[in-house]
């Protein structure tokens, strides 16, 4: 045990010398002002590094200790950028344990250097899928430029593309979805000429026109059934209105809305007349963890643009068998906006059967231009709520997904700057307690910033997805 204890000490001596730490006279009984914002988060033990920065700092320090040993110390100008090999290492001695960081900064006003009180970051035992996928956006209401579906590896800053519109900068693509977080089981739309429904499944890419099948409808925002025969789609008409003065630039809206279910055996449209009907709006629709129900939101018509504010979505549920492609009869009421208020959207169920993460806006069916709209959650045992807000901020919050554990949840939010929709991640525990979310981190802090794009959709995939690029644009964006 002493020699073990002696090498652990060299080891530390060594990563310790790398940066020769500086020793600061003054002391602050306050937090650093760092960005992004790490102070009192969770973290998964296998996330890429918290970088970060300090707004007018000339010299930067941060000293990494667990357990009152001091680890590693990273130093820079105004930003800590944490080796990966040594923040890997670092979790791995802190898995279980707070982390904590002590931060010290010079310039001009402190030339002999302030240190200021340590802020402390929980490591869980719980390791969060390796990658996430998302579509980037550029700012804009009726066209774009360079869009694609990127996806970014969270345990180091890699990103790469899943497809783009690159040989066609007229074309959109959206509405990417995987089957149980998988990254061999892809879909996604693309728009516009020789658009349709890439479905990559089993190694083999597949171009779906769904206008041209029974009963012809156009398709959207689909929901893999996890056992991936079934595919689950919405079908609308989408409008928007801009506004000449206030805060809200403009309202989306759906008019008119179905609910599909794709046989992926039989290549038909299964239909069930309940959810085809002008008498109600459906839309969003997404499965429980174990493919027994669907969740949907419907709303009753309404005459628009002019009545958008009286758009209100109830939440609910029917059964599915899964041996027959068949609906059950009876459609639960989740969440009746209503007798409760408002009006829901986007979905997700956890993996574990146990909550619903819905998004709640004053109306409408895309809280992405909801300033008022928060991310909520029920208890779908006894149908309770369960108290979210530590997640939620003044500004616009939306999409929601989980991880495959149940631990993590991605969070679409505006909250920097009211502007853009980015990246957070936020941990619940077992016992259902959530804490504070933290921005996706960056290689440099400041990509947060400049990069002037929001992430739209961002999912959890389990793997690096490797679609067959060639033979994507020969189906998609044939050459001229």
């Amino acid at each position: 045990m002493k020699v073990n204890a002696q090498i652990i000490t060299l080891c530390l001596s060594l990563l310790t010398a790398c940066n020769p730490m500086k020793e600061a006279e003054e002391e602050a009984d306050c937090l650093p002002d760092i960005f992004p914002d790490y102070t009192s988060i969770v973290i998964p033990y296998n996330i890429a590094p918290l970088n970060f920065e300090v707004k007018k700092a000339q010299t930067v320090q941060a000293e990494f200790v667990v357990e009152k040993i001091k680890l590693i110390t990273v130093r820079g100008d105004n930003e800590i950028q944490i080796p990966l090999k040594k923040w890997r290492n670092l979790l791995a001695s802190a898995k279980g344990k707070e982390l904590n960081i002590i931060v010290s900064v010079w310039n001009d006003t402190h030339p002999k250097g302030i240190r200021y009180r340590p802020f402390s970051i929980y490591v869980a035992p719980d390791k969060i899928d390796s990658h996430i996928a998302y579509r980037l956006i550029e700012p804009g209401y009726e066209g774009w430029n360079v869009m694609g579906i990127y996806q970014r590896d969270l345990t180091s800053f890699e990103e790469k593309a899943i497809v783009t519109n690159q040989k066609d900068k007229s074309r959109c693509m959206n509405c990417h979805t995987f089957n149980n977080y998988s990254s061999d089981d892809v879909l996604f739309h693309v728009r516009g000429e020789n658009g349709g429904t890439a479905l990559y499944t089993g190694g083999i890419l597949r171009k779906i026109e769904f206008e041209k099948l029974p009963p012809h409808k156009n398709v959207g925002f689909p929901a893999w059934h996890p056992g991936r025969r079934y595919i689950a789609f919405s079908s609308s008409k989408s409008g928007q209105v801009f506004f000449g003065a206030g805060e809200q630039v403009l309202e989306v809206f759906n008019t008119g809305g179905d609910l599909l279910l794709y046989d992926t055996q039989t290549g038909k449209m299964v239909t069930d007349k309940r959810f085809i009907s002008k008498a109600a709006w459906m839309d969003f629709p997404v499965w429980s963890a174990d493919g027994k129900f669907l969740y949907y939101c419907v709303a009753d018509p309404r005459n628009l643009p002019r009545e958008y504010r009286q758009v209100h979505y109830n939440l609910c549920r029917v059964g599915f068998n899964e041996a027959t492609g068949l609906f059950s009869e009876k459609i639960d009421t989740l969440y009746n906006a209503h007798a409760q208020g408002g009006s829901v959207a986007f979905f997700s169920a956890s993996p574990d059967g146990r909550y619903l993460l819905y998004t709640k806006a004053d109306y409408g069916i895309f809280p992405i231009w909801h300033k008022e709209s928060d991310v909520e959650m029920i208890r779908l045992g006894d149908g309770q709520s369960v108290d979210v807000s530590v997640w939620n901020s003044d500004c616009a919050e939306s999409y929601h997904t989980w991880s495959s554990n149940g631990r993590w949840v991605l969070i679409s939010s505006r909250r920097l700057d009211g502007r853009y929709t980015r990246v957070f991640i936020a941990y619940m525990d077992e016992a259902g307690k959530p804490y504070k979310p933290f921005l996706l981190p960056q290689q440099h802090p400041i990509d947060n910033i400049l990069r002037i794009k929001s992430y739209n959709l961002p999912k959890f995939i389990r793997g690096e997805v490797k679609l067959p690029t060639d033979l994507v644009n020969t189906l998609f964006f044939p050459s001229k």
